[in-house]
């Protein structure tokens, strides 16, 4: 016998779950399909809760504590003697944390009355879903309306094929039972900066390889150029323009061969992180007949209300086009963010642009924290006075961000932020103060007027 559901979700992820939610609060009947296998156990929460934004900063917070601990107490008088480690501990105290939010995911859909199917699903022609469990028989669900939400994996290189425990993708990189001497990080994005943090403040030595050769160059230059210093100081060897050509295991180590604008080089290392991206996952989601497209990177074709290209049949998160988080933050300490236009891509958009930055250097309360590292940047129309984008290397840059967010949202100009009074003494006074520096009114700096 068929079943029936006004909506059927295709993927617990962050976008599926929180999609399944919304339907159920507006009264339909839903069925959400999730065919993780974490651990052992059926879980909800996508690659974001399992094995990426939470286990990677659940790990990246251990790691800061630890190194703080050996390196940042002295100033403020505080004496610690010998400092010990415990990855196994740290590893543990992870799972927990990914254990007590996936089951609190279950429990919201529980609660809001939302039919959790553990296997996979398959949209067929008609809007009919084919639903696989881990244990049973095939089953056919008729809905109304179908999400697909089956999310992204890491991109593999044919140069550095995964070897169980010595090359990984950032799943494994999570799950070194002990700190490498030599790590090697093959991509400079936000994931490979991100995890050659983590082992790095941990004690290994970490060399990133990006084939690229500009650092970050989706984000603004001044804030690119200031966490390239920044994370260089912190111990980081970052190689731009270096190209992985191929990979040899033997013994235990990794051999990497990468070509730069000198030639070619070899180096040798204990663990090799492949961190180039990802792609969506579509592998068994789409029947023949299903009427769905896909580009030729293997997203779903949608518009701008996430239909895709068959009534009743949307398409979310990961699975489409587009960047794949909105404001974009790098957990690296100091953190980095971004939302709306960097400087360089206002000014190519045609925008006449004025800028104003300011740093945590003068601000009293990252002085206090011994935290101060790092600026606010804006970016505004100079002729309407418009917020353009907003840009944060420092600390609580992933929080602070969020204001650029909401002025963005509500269209606010660079004067509506100016006029607001903040508190003191916080790190959001250099929001304040980027402000009035854009129009050269930084009351804690000296700003020359222009002749």
């Amino acid at each position: 016998m068929t079943q029936q559901a006004d909506v059927v979700v295709i993927g617990g992820g962050p976008g599926g779950y929180e999609a399944a939610i919304r339907a159920a609060q507006l009264g339909l009947s839903v069925i959400c399909i999730e065919r993780r296998i974490h651990k052992g156990k059926p879980a909800l929460g996508g690659t974001c809760l399992n094995v990426g934004c939470i286990p990677s900063k659940a790990l990246l917070d251990s790691s800061h504590k630890y190194h703080d601990l050996k390196a940042g107490y002295a100033s403020h008088g505080i004496s610690t003697g010998e400092i010990g480690l415990d990855v196994g501990a740290m590893l543990a105290r992870k799972d927990k944390v990914v254990d007590q939010l996936t089951g609190g995911i279950a429990q919201l859909l529980k609660g809001n009355g939302i039919t959790w199917l553990q296997g996979s699903g398959k949209l067929l022609a008609g809007k009919q879903v084919e639903f696989t469990p881990h244990e049973g028989e095939v089953q056919i669900i008729q809905a109304k309306s179908v999400i697909l939400a089956s999310g992204s994996k890491p991109i593999e290189i044919p140069a550095a094929p995964l070897v169980d425990g010595i090359v990984v993708d950032s799943t494994g990189a999570l799950e070194f039972p002990e700190v490498p001497k030599r790590l090697g990080v093959i991509g400079g994005g936000v994931i490979g900066l991100e995890l050659g943090s983590v082992w790095s403040r941990l004690g290994a030595e970490v060399v990133v390889l990006e084939a690229v050769d500009q650092f970050l160059a989706i984000a603004d230059r001044a804030i690119a150029k200031e966490a390239q210093k920044l994370l260089t100081k912190q111990g980081l060897d970052i190689r731009l323009g270096a190209r992985v050509t191929g990979t040899a295991v033997d013994g235990g180590q990794v051999k990497v061969t990468y070509a730069d604008a000198k030639g070619e080089h070899v180096e040798v290392f204990d663990k090799l992180i492949v961190a180039v991206g990802r792609r969506p996952v579509t592998t068994g989601l789409l029947s023949a007949d299903s009427g769905v497209t896909l580009d030729e990177r293997g997203f779903v074709h949608v518009d701008n209300q996430c239909r895709a290209s068959v009534p009743g049949v949307y398409a979310i998160g990961d699975l489409v086009r587009g960047q794949m988080l909105i404001i974009s933050v790098i957990y690296t300490h100091p953190e980095v963010a971004w939302v709306g236009l960097s400087e360089e891509r206002a000014k190519a958009e045609g925008f006449e642009v004025k800028t104003g930055q300011f740093a945590f250097a003068v601000n009293g309360r990252a002085l206090a924290a011994d935290d101060n590292a790092g600026f606010v940047k804006f970016v505004a129309d100079a002729k309407s006075d418009r917020l353009l984008g907003m840009h944060v290397i420092g600390p609580s840059a992933g929080d602070i961000i969020h204001q650029g967010l909401i002025a963005l949202e509500f269209g606010a100009s660079v004067e509506d932020l100016q006029l607001m009074c903040f508190a003191h003494p916080t790190l959001s006074e250099v929001v304040h103060e980027a402000a009035l520096a854009v129009d050269g009114r930084a009351i804690h700096a000296i700003q020359r007027k222009k002749k």
